[in-house]
């Protein structure tokens, strides 16, 4: 699992898997970045999609929690889904 969202929720938010050290620093930028709602505060952060962060800093938390989440999947997992480490 990459990210995690409950779609009836208004406004809309996203949790997403995060490199610990990125955690605090993405918190501490962006109020709309919080600690994972119900999941490991040290990896996860919650994103609410209120308008207030650029698109392609959305786009680049996904990218970037699916690629933390594939890069520990099976080699032949990986290999299925057409990832390497290269798209990281």
């Amino acid at each position: 699992m990459f990210a995690l969202s409950r779609l009836a929720k208004s406004p809309l938010s996203v949790s997403l898997k995060c490199e610990p050290p990125l955690v605090e620093q993405l918190r501490q930028m962006h109020r709309a970045v919080t600690p994972g709602y119900h999941l490991n505060k040290k990896h996860w952060n919650t994103v609410v999609l209120d308008g207030s962060l650029p698109d392609r800093l959305i786009k680049d938390m996904v990218e970037d929690s699916y690629d933390l989440v594939v890069s520990r999947l099976p080699m032949s997992r990986r290999r299925a889904l057409g990832w390497r480490p290269d798209n990281a």
